[in-house]
């Protein structure tokens, strides 16, 4: 009876031993371009820091903490030293704070920015089935606003729109037929602000809606709305 017992505990320990492995060996262990990337930015949340430093740039961790929400910071931890081992992001000194990191992407890690284009257009059609309660961040759009509004009428004076606020935001510029987006810059001179529900500015970006029913629906613009006209797509 008491061998049987020191085997029942052996086999328990196994197991247990065996999905400690599981959470801790995270290569696919293939030969194949796909698996390896994914062994370095599939575990959940990667993606998402990655999003992050490219829509913030250079960011402490506080800063790209603020823009998971959800996100545990012994987590965030782990990931961030995954990142950096696999030469996906750098953690430099903070200006003037001594012992205050920041972290950045490196080339290898912007070069993500393509792979993230993919997935939000790949995504866009979902958008519309979040659930009613999902979380929404006005700079997290910044994204789908660089990819998906234009400058139609590229010889008239530069514009910036400012989508949002200082605390979470970011500045669009139209300018000679190009726009960029950058986070929100004290020293920004906005011609016309734009607020509203996340899911019907998403809508209105992708040209779902018309600006007259987006206002309708919540959205606010103060300041020049013929700004925005000047930027957003036909609508479909």
């Amino acid at each position: 009876m008491a061998l049987l017992g020191v085997r029942m505990m052996l086999e328990t320990f196994k197991q247990a031993l065996e999905k400690v492995k599981e959470c801790w060996v995270k290569s696919y262990g293939q030969l194949c371009s796909i698996a390896r990337a994914l062994d370095v930015v599939g575990d959940r949340w990667t993606l998402l820091i990655v999003r992050e430093l490219l829509i913030q740039g250079p960011s402490r961790f506080g800063e790209v903490q603020r823009g998971l929400p959800g996100i545990a910071t012994n987590l965030l931890t782990q990931r961030l030293r995954d990142l950096e081992a696999n030469g996906v992001v750098t953690r430099d000194s903070f200006p003037g704070v001594t012992g205050v990191p920041t972290y950045r992407l490196t080339d290898r890690g912007m070069a993500l920015d393509g792979v993230l284009r993919e997935l939000l257009k790949w995504g866009a059609p979902t958008v519309p089935d979040a659930p009613r309660d999902a979380i929404f961040q006005m700079h997290w759009l910044s994204q789908p606003a660089r990819f998906l509004l234009q400058d139609h009428r590229p010889t008239e004076p530069a514009v910036v729109i400012r989508f949002g606020t200082l605390d979470d935001g970011f500045d669009l510029t139209a300018a000679r037929g190009v726009v960029a987006v950058q986070p929100c810059k004290l020293d920004a001179s906005p011609c016309a602000s734009v607020t509203g529900p996340g899911p019907v500015l998403v809508a209105l970006l992708q040209g779902a809606m018309p600006l007259a029913l987006a206002v309708a629906n919540g959205v606010r613009v103060e300041g020049d709305a013929s700004a925005l006209d000047r930027v957003l797509p036909p609508t479909r």
